[in-house]
Order: C-alpha cells, then structure tokens, then sequence
C-alpha cells in the first residue's frame, strides 16, 4: 500500500460522512488528509498500513477518528475538546489541535487503531424490527436470534425497542427507545415479535458494563450526531445481551446443530460481514447452507444481512429462507438507520 493511499482514504471517508450527515467528521478528515506526514512513527504506520485501508476493509480513517474523539471523551485532551463540538473552531484552530493530539497521546491513539470500528449503532434494529415482523407473519413462530459481529450485544436486544415505520408501529409500550426512520414504501407487517433465546459472537466483544468499553463505543459515534449517542446510552442501559468470544464460523456451526422444535431461527449481521476473512465467510456460508439442508416447517431457519455490496445508497437488505434456500430482497437501509427503502413481498 503506497503512501498516497492514506489521504485519499481519508478524503473517501469524509465524503461519506458527510452524506451520513456528520459534517463536523467530514471536515476533521479533510483536515487530516491535508495535514498527516509520515515523519513520526505513529505517521508511519498510517501511512504504511498494509492492505486496503478503505471502509470496506480495515477502516483506517474511521480507527483514527474513533481515537481522537475516545481522547475527548476521556477528558484527556482538553485542547483537542476545545476544538470538538459543541464548539464551533475554525478549520486553523481544529487543525492545530488535531496536530498537537497526535504529537502528545500518540502511544494511546496507536493503540486505539489496532482494533477496527465497533460502533454498534442500534438504529440497525428498524431492520431487524422489521424483518421479524415479516417472518413472524410468515411462519407464526418465536425467534432464536443468532447475531454475528455482536459487538456489545445491542442489535440483540431489538424486540424491547420500538420502529414507527410510517402507519404501524412495532415493539412493546414501554420500549426502552423509540426508532424512527424515514419510512420509504410499505409498512411492515403489524405482528407481535416474541423472542425465545438470544446469543452473538464476536472476536472482541465489548462488555457494556465496562467504562472504559461504554467509552470506546461512544468515541466511535461521531462527535457532532448527538441523537445517535442518546440513543445509543438508552440502549446501553439495558441489560446486556450473551455475546461470546469466537470466530464466527465455528460458534455459528454449533449453534445451528442444535435446532430447537418450534422456533425460527434467525441469524443476522449488520454492517458486520465487510470485516470477517474469506475463510470465515466462507465457513458461516457452508454452515448455513449445511443446516438449512436439514431445516423443516418446524425448525425453519432464515439468514438477514444489512451489508454494504457496491451500489448505493446505504446497504442491501437480503434475507435467506430454509426450507427451501430461497432468497428474498427486502430493499435498502441507512448505514446508520436513518431510512429504509422497503421493498419486502407480502410473507
């Protein structure tokens, strides 16, 4: 990877910020771009990542970001916070702060990059939401949810928010947050969602009842998307969903070995499958295929992905149902759930 691939990564970013409507993170990441040298040697690993470094890969400029916004938070860059909303500082001044944080906390932003982006942003679950009403319509069945990528476990506790999707609403009374995208087409079906076991995996699942954890999950929510991190503590403030320590392929190939009569299960990834190897996507997709072979009326099986694939806008939402094996597009969504495009069938 050529040094010039870091700024244009950059650049790429910001303008996909500022399309998710953070042009506070936008400007940080043009400013980067203009700024960054390799003449240190928190420099050089930026600039000398290995591999591709873009959104569908390793997100180097999402890692960095995610840093900087973490030392914010922490309390641990008063004069970087002083140039972060809600203040308004002028690009010289934002960019003279971003400078001296990288110069003075470079060994804690070293090791914040390591990890790719968890931002877990629970606004995914209008999806989800909606897409257990499709198959509960479908098959009169609960759901055993296995979430792949679970990060913090918060898309795992969607049955106890609410989705407004145009006339019908979803979700209990008292939902412990309310979602409310921009609802394009029709509404999905009004049916009851009832939630038999639950469980994720992730290679480095975050405990929500850790500060240090919360923290790195909120640095992760762009600075000036004050909404997204509202929502994101009212999620946090449930109680935590099982997420377990593992490569996904082999934790999805014993969960599905164990079917339970009279349950769907529903395995789900949002925003989640770009970061697995090839190996382990290919493994997760054998895995499912093998156990779908085997799925009857009673122990249907159903596969719901919310991923990037190459067009836009926002991610494509597809769905995998066995018996059967037969696919089914239910339309496009915000990355960060700001609208769905639902084009699902009548279930």
């Amino acid at each position: 990877m050529t040094g010039s691939a870091l700024p244009q990564a950059l650049r790429a970013q910001a303008r996909a910020c500022a399309d998710l409507g953070s042009p506070f993170t936008a400007r940080l990441l043009d400013l980067l771009a203009e700024d960054l040298t390799p003449d240190s040697p928190l420099g050089q690993r930026l600039f000398h990542w290995p591999g591709d470094i873009g959104p569908s890969a390793a997100s180097v400029p999402l890692r960095l970001a995610g840093a900087l916004h973490a030392l914010v938070l922490s309390g641990n860059a008063p004069g970087l916070a002083a140039a972060y909303p809600p203040h308004d500082a002028p690009d010289d001044a934002l960019s003279a702060a971003l400078l001296q944080a990288l110069h003075d906390h470079a060994a804690t932003i070293d090791r914040v990059l390591d990890s790719p982006p968890q931002t877990n942003e629970v606004a995914r679950s209008a999806v989800l939401l909606a897409a257990a009403a499709w198959l509960g319509a479908r098959h009169d069945l609960p759901l055993r949810l296995s979430e792949l990528g679970a990060s913090a476990g918060l898309n795992l506790n969607f049955d106890a928010f609410a989705l407004q999707a145009g006339p019908t609403r979803l979700g209990p009374a008292d939902p412990a947050l309310t979602l409310a995208p921009d609802w394009r087409g029709p509404p999905p079906p009004d049916q009851p969602i009832e939630v038999t076991d639950r469980r994720g995996v992730d290679l480095s699942p975050i405990d929500p009842s850790d500060p240090a954890a919360r923290l790195r999950l909120r640095a992760y929510v762009w600075a000036d998307q004050t909404e997204r991190l509202h929502r994101l503590d009212r999620a946090l403030a449930l109680p935590p969903a099982p997420v377990d320590r593992s490569d996904a392929a082999p934790w999805l190939a014993q969960r599905l070995e164990e079917p339970q009569p009279g349950t769907l299960h529903l395995v789900y990834h949002t925003v989640a499958w770009q970061y697995f190897p090839p190996e382990t996507q290919a493994a997760c997709t054998a895995a499912l295929e093998q156990a779908g072979a085997r799925a009857t009326p009673d122990t249907p099986l159903a596969h719901l992905g919310m991923e990037g694939d190459g067009a836009s806008p926002g991610a494509a939402l597809t769905l995998t149902l066995w018996p059967g094996g037969d696919t089914v597009p239910l339309g496009r969504a915000d990355f960060h759930g700001r609208w769905v495009e639902w084009s699902a069938p009548s279930p």
